[in-house]
């Protein structure tokens, strides 16, 4: 625990059996109080590893429900664990599990109810091998995200997040999209309810173990961060009603 809350990992998991045990020996378990494993129907022995790594909480899908889906599942084990703080981190040590500190500190004492590690922050992405088309991409679509959504984030597409329990109940996540972009349909959730999203420099690596989507799934993913941004900004003018921002049913 931290500051009296209650801290749950999720890992969002799909072939991750390489790299899963390197990510969670670095978890700082002197502050997070439990782990919750979700695996998307993965070809490999994820599910095997987790098991002897001692991980007590293993959801499987039968089914692989995409990254979306996975997300959905991630949360709503945390929430039905008593998570106060749920910080969701790729088993594909791409990110250092080492910044849970800094992205619980900001939420356990009050800084921000959302935080985000950034891999635009100083030069983490580039030092670390992003492909240079991916970082032009995600350069262009942040700024049309931050003018549409008003807001000033380094950037949209991080997989390092964490979240209050209570902006997770207050979005109606279930409802967003099984696929990729449903980071960025619940970051305008967020934004819509109100809620602050603070940053922390955060160094990436990419590697051949490493998730990472193709160049016709990135199009597909940067299609949909436009139409969610566009959706976002016609909302909040008052000129289309859209489900994204419901009201969770209790």
């Amino acid at each position: 625990m931290l500051n009296g809350k209650k801290i749950i990992v999720v890992l969002p998991a799909y072939r991750a059996a390489l790299t899963l045990e390197r990510t969670y020996k670095e978890i700082p378990f002197d502050i997070v109080d439990d782990v919750v494993l979700v695996d998307d129907k993965s070809p490999d022995n994820t599910v095997d590893v987790g098991r002897a790594l001692g991980i007590k909480h293993i959801v499987i899908h039968q089914v692989n429900r995409g990254y979306g889906g996975n997300q959905k599942s991630c949360y709503q084990k945390a929430l039905e664990l008593g998570a106060d703080i749920v910080v969701m981190l790729h088993p594909d040590y791409q990110y250092t599990p080492k910044l849970i500190h800094t992205l619980a500190s900001m939420i356990a004492y009050d800084v921000y109810p959302v935080s985000f590690g950034s891999r635009i922050l100083g030069k983490g992405a580039l030092k670390g091998g992003m492909p240079m088309y991916k970082y032009i991409a995600n350069r262009l679509l942040t700024l049309f995200e931050n003018i549409l959504l008003g807001q000033k984030l380094s950037e949209y597409h991080t997989g390092y997040r964490a979240f209050s329990a209570e902006v997770i109940r207050s979005i109606d996540f279930k409802h967003n999209s099984d696929d990729f972009v449903f980071d960025n349909e619940m970051i305008s959730q967020i934004f819509m309810n109100g809620f602050e999203i603070g940053e922390a420099t955060c160094p990436t690596k990419y590697f051949d173990e490493a998730s990472s989507i193709n160049f016709s799934r990135s199009m597909k993913y940067g299609m949909g961060v436009l139409r969610v941004s566009l959706t976002h900004r016609l909302h909040k003018w008052g000129l289309m009603k859209s489900k994204l921002y419901n009201i969770p049913s209790a």
